[in-house]
């Protein structure tokens, strides 16, 4: 996949909220253009067509107003600069921070996704009305591919809002000034099966990967399409939306997912490496991306977030855990809490598993020319100075910043979002699988061919450190452990978290980081720690659900109900 085209569109439909919805169009100055007159010109249309990407998700780094991201609202990370935007978010005061902060995983994407929703409900009534466009139109108006870009993007626009709020008020058509703009929610099943229609229609509109050019990539295909389904399929059958363990919902999001693993809609496979799996411009496991090309750091939101302060400047904010350290295996396979394992606690970095080395950046790590310090000297001690540790638990996210990532020499970034890759879908099947039916076959395989490809040593069985004959209740312990590791810091984990409804195993228990002694003869003493309370995270069960924000409720007069425990 490569990078979008997003045009700089001369119009922009600007929503306020599903509420107080006006249709407003935002002329750049000097140009006069009415509604008709942009829909009577093909490339006018094309433009207003594409504005609609500007308003999906994009960027890890979103969570308050220049920093944060859905990896600190769960157990993989801290910020380690507690920021009241992040800590409020910790304390579970969603409310404060949903209308403090301009930036944020709550208002901002209840605003930015029904603004969305507007620019692919407006397009696709007006469809019609636009001209074939003439011989060398640039930019191209294709009605068939835009009818099915505008269903999916309305598509995924609903499921980033049913994730996050449940039912939602559904917008299906253009409203005017004088139509009655408060709307009431839809359940959560009526909003899915909208969602599915959408997709059902898609699907028909658009092609494979091999009928796109290079021009084109980065715009959803027909694999997209079946990537969603499958991810709204299976969020339908968790325990948050299915309380009843309907086992057929979990088999419709297995069936899905084969759909995809059998080859109808393209050659998806497992790359190579996973060290790089967000620094490639094309890959065989990308099914959808948002692509960044390389930018220079000067300046860029990631560096100052991810990289550490001894670094140029940077903050260093992410921060990952020792809960979530912890939950890396040794290279055998084997849990550290397993005695076999060969796990030494005073060697607490040796022997992990690859994806240890390719997420963790941690104390002593060879790192651009030296080796990264995160310790701190004895008590009393005369020769030796504090180090500087700005990170809150000792570790910082190499996920986040590659090696080449340097503030001196004018380095570059190259860092994409990935919406969809082939690793979710398999882990996607073995779970509706394992959900439906039990730990068959083909349920191991992919957890197999995922750990393969890790690099986790086979074993004599071959089943690269996974117990044989697991039953469906061990299995589904392998498959969101698989999850946790193998999409560590993909924007999955919390998201996870809410719809498995394990927020007080994971949420509410004491975030820890790892304390690190560097003793006079050089060798380091690590001892694990519970962070202050300012770390802290706090669940409730009303936590399973974002709150609708406040203002929406205030402005819907009563009509817009709120969830649960958040009046």
């Amino acid at each position: 996949m490569k990078n979008y085209k997003i045009y700089t569109a001369i119009v922009l439909l600007t929503l306020f909220a599903v509420s107080c919805k006006k249709d407003y169009l935002e002329r750049t100055p000097g140009v006069a253009l009415s509604e008709d007159e942009i829909f009577a010109d093909p490339a006018q249309a094309a433009r207003f067509a594409d504005n609609a990407y500007n308003y999906v998700i994009n960027k890890y780094v979103r969570f308050n107003d220049h920093r944060g991201c859905v990896a600190q609202a769960s157990d993989e990370a801290v910020s380690g600069n507690s920021e009241g935007t992040v800590t409020t978010l910790n304390r579970g005061l969603y409310h404060d921070h949903s209308n403090g902060a301009s930036l944020n995983d709550i208002y901002d994407i209840w605003k930015r996704m029904y603004a969305g929703i507007a620019i692919e409900t407006k397009m696709l009534s007006r469809l019609a009305d636009v001209p074939p466009a003439p011989p060398a139109t640039v930019p191209i108006f294709q009605p068939v591919r835009v009818e099915g870009e505008m269903r999916f993007l309305r598509a995924m626009s609903y499921f980033e809002l049913t994730k996050r709020f449940g039912g939602v008020p559904i917008v299906d058509k253009v409203y005017t000034v004088n139509d009655e703009l408060n709307l009431p929610r839809s359940s959560f099943d009526e909003v899915t099966k909208y969602i599915l229609a959408d997709l059902a229609i898609a699907e028909t509109k658009l092609g494979n990967d091999a009928d796109y050019t290079a021009a084109d990539y980065g715009r959803p295909t027909k694999g997209a399409v079946q990537a969603l389904r499958t991810r709204v399929l299976l969020y339908a059958a968790s325990p948050l939306n299915n309380p009843t363990g309907d086992k057929a919902k979990w088999a419709a999001a297995a069936a899905a997912a084969q759909r995809l693993m059998n080859g109808e809609f393209g050659p998806y496979a497992l790359q190579a490496t996973y060290g790089d799996i967000l620094n490639v411009p094309t890959s065989s496991e990308y099914i959808m991306i948002r692509i960044k090309g390389n930018t220079p750091l000067a300046g860029e939101m990631m560096q100052d977030f991810s990289m550490s302060p001894g670094s140029g400047g940077a903050q260093g904010q992410m921060n990952p855990t020792q809960n979530h350290v912890d939950m890396y295996e040794m290279a055998n396979g084997k849990a550290i809490t397993d005695p076999t394992s060969g796990y030494d606690p005073q060697k607490p970095y040796a022997n992990r598993e690859p994806r240890f080395y390719d997420n963790i950046i941690y104390n002593d790590r060879p790192w651009q020319g030296r080796a990264i310090q995160m310790w701190s000297s004895p008590a009393g001690a005369l020769d030796y100075s504090t180090t500087i540790t700005y990170t809150a638990t000792r570790y910082y996210c190499k996920k986040y910043w590659p090696e080449v990532y340097r503030t001196v020499g004018g380095s570059t970034t190259l860092l994409n979002y990935i919406y969809f890759r082939y690793a979710e879908v398999l882990l996607n099947y073995a779970e509706a699988q394992n959900e439906a039916v039990g730990a068959d076959a083909s349920v191991y395989e992919q957890l197999v061919d995922i750990r393969k490809r890790a690099g986790i040593q086979p074993g004599a069985d071959n089943l690269y450190g996974l117990k044989a004959n697991m039953t469906q209740d061990e299995m589904r312990t392998a498959i969101r452990h698989e999850r946790a590791i193998e999409l560590a810091f993909e924007d999955h984990r919390w998201y996870d978290i809410m719809r498995w409804k394990i927020g007080a195993t994971t949420i509410g228990v004491p975030m820890k980081g790892m304390d690190v002694i560097k003793q006079a003869n050089g060798t380091f003493v690590y001892t694990p720690f519970v962070l202050s309370q300012t770390f802290q995270k706090t669940w409730t069960e009303k936590q399973n659900l974002y709150p609708i924000p406040r203002a929406e409720i205030y402005k819907s007069k009563g009509v817009l109900t709120q969830n649960p425990g958040w009046e």
